[in-house]
């Protein structure tokens, strides 16, 4: 009979000089999302990075998610839990940025943040915002009351 093998996964963290900054809103948000991002590719193409936040709202970490395109970006709920449960986030904040510099949200990034709200109430992590980067300006979703379902 053939051995069959398992594999055995780790999630590893990745130390940097970075202060561990409570957010105490989206401005401040913002301001640290600028400090991750790579401004030579905001207006190239679209990436999404999540931040990881203890139960004062203090960065634990974050996660540079996915890169796409010009006008899109793959966003795996399943990940960005998988992440949260690893460094025992209660807390989650999703950021990507829009090329085109408008902020404003696309029905795709509403159904998104819909979906995303039901997978972190699922898994009890509270999902705080939903930030939209575009040429030095930003959109919260929680600003503007679309962080329910």
């Amino acid at each position: 009979m053939k051995q069959q093998f398992i594999k055995e996964y780790k999630l590893q963290a990745k130390p940097t000089l970075r202060e561990t900054r409570v957010l105490k809103d989206s401005g401040e948000t913002f301001e640290e999302l600028l400090n991750i991002y790579d401004p030579d590719t905001l207006p190239i193409y679209e990436t999404a990075y999540v931040l990881y936040l203890n139960q004062e709202n203090r960065i634990k970490g974050f996660l540079k998610l996915s890169e796409g395109g010009m006008t899109n970006v793959v966003v795996d709920p399943r990940l960005m839990i998988m992440c949260a449960l690893g460094c025992m986030a209660t807390a989650i904040v999703l950021s990507h940025n829009h090329p085109s510099g408008n902020p404003r949200p696309s029905n795709e990034d509403r159904q998104l943040t819909k979906k995303l709200i039901a997978a972190c109430n699922l898994m009890n992590i509270s999902f705080i915002d939903h930030i939209i980067i575009g040429c030095n300006r930003y959109y919260s979703f929680r600003d503007h009351g679309e962080m329910v379902i």
